[in-house]
């Protein structure tokens, strides 16, 4: 084998759109030797850097049509956690508790639904 990494190679669990940051970091510091400061950079930074390394042609378009949607539900959740915080009643934070449930369940939907 050449020094040349490819995505067959990595033996991957998953794809590497649906892996996390943490697990993307792990492995481009673990087997992909040719990214430089892997530890600090975040998963949009990753994924090409990786992708590159690996030999993976990126057609143009691929982002999800949903991705509008799921981060003005992520930016909804978010506000909810804040909001939970100062919630006195322990009902009332029961509510906001699956409100943030419901909001997380659909954001899931819509990356999946691509």
């Amino acid at each position: 084998m050449s020094g040349e990494i490819t995505l067959e190679g990595l033996d991957l669990k998953k794809p590497l759109d649906k892996m996390t940051a943490k697990e993307l970091r792990q492995l481009a510091m673990d087997k992909i030797p040719s990214i430089v400061g892997a530890s600090g950079m975040t998963k949009e930074a990753l994924l090409p850097a990786i992708k590159e390394a690996c030999g993976v042609v990126e057609e143009e378009g691929s982002v999800s049509p949903y991705k509008d949607q799921i981060f003005s539900l992520k930016r909804q959740i978010s506000e909810l956690r804040t909001e939970k915080v100062g919630v006195e009643g322990r009902k009332d934070r029961e509510i906001m508790r699956r409100k943030i449930n419901k909001l997380k369940k659909r954001t899931r939907r819509l990356s999946r639904a691509v």
